[in-house]
């Protein structure tokens, strides 16, 4: 293509754009300029975003040095709340910041966690996990290797090992089913070293413990992650702490869960119990009845989706969630102790309690019922009434 031929393309270029240009409306040329001021705006957002991502691995190689968790509850609260402060004060909505910076937040924890797993508080410390190949034992296992810890694991297909692999272990995890927990401590125990710390992650902890303590004479501490076995950090999940025996030597393992990210909550062995047998094992059972109901009376999932609310996709969403996974798991929960099976009785039976007042159309005693169960539930239900409806938004967000 000549020179000439070039100018006149040029040239037909600029006409055909300045002509494009004209056509334009009033209002498509002034949307046009503020979408682009949008653009740049998005731009300098996103470059201030990538900004403070590196002011964050800075933060991660100093809690690195010193040793220091991840998860700072004040700071981010106060952080919060100044962001919400500054958006009133800006004429911007605050739930709207609040949201943007709690997964802006979230992000930066889980960066931080995942850097974090390379950190052991004892590094090269030995680590036994009597059934280490299931689902839990897995999890920890790989926490404790990325860490740097020198990671074993018990099975009934090498336990001809077990005293092989007990020598020189600095911690000793039982992480199998709660119906088998009191005999694997009772073979296990006593190969451990005596100033080795034994632990469970089983989600009963009264006889666990006792028998723990009975076995073992050197330092003993009973976990209970209040998680599964699928997420990929320990970002805020709840770690249910009983204290044994021995506690300053237990508490590098503490520390080396909380710089994994993880919260720590202690308790006694009975009071945990009795706590979970209404988080874990009374909403478990209830959501089995129900799934049960809906099966029996062969109800078309599809066709009620259709009609849903975000409110019952939620519901039926965790009834699903509970027959997705494996009922041996459930089964051990449920039936774990003969008090837990009472409560559950109990629950059963308060169901039967609510016949009458169907069979007469009893409007009146619901209605009080209704006001004495709210009363009782007081302030909670207006947290209630947030954290569900902002799940709710979430869910609308999503589907």
């Amino acid at each position: 293509m000549t020179e000439k031929t070039n100018t006149l393309k040029n040239t037909n270029d600029q006409g055909n754009l300045m002509s494009a240009e004209q056509d334009q409306t009033p209002f498509e040329a002034e949307i046009k300029n503020l979408r682009d001021t949008i653009d740049d705006i998005d731009e300098q957002i996103l470059t201030l975003i990538a900004k403070r991502l590196k002011e964050v691995k800075k933060v991660v190689a100093l809690k690195k040095e010193h040793n220091m968790p991840v998860f700072h509850p004040a700071r981010e609260e106060d952080l919060i709340s100044k962001l919400r402060s500054h958006a009133n004060s800006s004429g911007v909505d605050a739930d709207f910041i609040e949201d943007l910076y709690r997964v802006i937040l979230r992000n930066s924890r889980i960066h931080q966690t995942v850097e974090m797993k390379q950190q052991g508080i004892k590094p090269g410390g030995k680590v036994l996990i009597a059934g280490g190949y299931g689902q839990m034992g897995s999890y920890f296992a790989n926490l404790f290797r990325a860490s740097g810890y020198d990671v074993r694991i018990l099975s009934e297909d090498n336990w001809e090992s077990v005293e092989t692999l007990c020598q020189g272990i600095d911690l000793a995890i039982i992480s199998v089913p709660i119906n088998v927990t009191l005999s694997v401590t009772e073979r296990l125990a006593p190969h451990i070293p005596d100033d080795a710390l034994l632990a469970d992650l089983t989600s009963i902890k009264k006889f666990p413990m006792e028998q723990m303590l009975k076995q073992h004479q050197g330092p003993v501490i009973g976990l209970h992650p209040l998680f599964g076995p699928t997420c990929a950090t320990l970002d805020k999940q709840i770690i249910a702490i009983t204290p044994g025996r021995y506690g300053e030597k237990c508490q590098w393992l503490i520390d080396q869960l909380i710089l994994w990210g993880a919260v720590v909550v202690n308790s006694d062995a009975s009071e945990h119990d009795e706590i979970m047998d209404i988080v874990q094992a009374l909403r478990h059972f209830a959501t089995f009845c129900f799934g049960r109901f809906l099966s029996k009376r062969k109800i078309d999932l599809g066709k009620t989706l259709e009609f849903s609310s975000p409110i019952y996709r939620l519901e039926l969403g965790m009834v699903g969630r509970l027959f997705a996974q494996d009922s041996g798991l459930y089964s051990e929960i449920i039936f774990a102790t003969p008090e837990r099976r009472e409560i559950l009785k109990e629950f059963a039976a308060s169901l039967n309690d609510q016949i009458e007042m169907l069979d007469n159309c009893d409007k009146e005693i619901f209605t009080e019922r209704f006001r004495e169960i709210a009363q009782w539930f007081g302030p909670f239900s207006e947290q209630a009434m947030r954290e569900s409806t902002f799940i709710i938004d979430k869910l609308i967000e999503r589907f």
